[in-house]
């Protein structure tokens, strides 16, 4: 019987994995309208959304969320050291370590 229970579970997990996948596509759908129509609350909305929903599809297959964040650190790092253009210019990666950094100090 545990076999069975075993079954449903795995086919729960991969319907909510593609609701998951479906929310992401809708909420970058919601990103670009609400740039279309200038609204800084509903592109904070929709990209807060699709932050949401990867962090909960990363934990549907398998990944937990301190990986995710490692990850994220390591490719801001990784994208300051390879000095990007756009870097120089504006320095977004720079600030997004410092307040991730200045946000995990925090917490300690």
């Amino acid at each position: 019987m545990r076999g069975k229970n075993q079954n449903l579970d795995v086919e729960a997990n991969q319907n909510v994995v593609e609701w998951l996948k479906a929310d992401l596509v809708e909420s970058v759908g919601a990103l670009f309208r609400s740039l279309f129509i200038v609204s800084s609350e509903a592109t904070a909305d929709a990209l807060s959304t699709i932050i949401i929903t990867c962090y909960v599809l990363a934990r549907r297959i398998g990944i937990n969320y301190q990986s995710i964040d490692m990850q994220i650190m390591h490719k801001i790092n990784g994208s300051i050291s390879d000095v990007y253009e756009i870097e120089q210019m504006y320095g977004d990666l720079t600030e997004l370590k410092n307040y991730l950094e200045r946000k995990e100090n925090k917490k300690r």
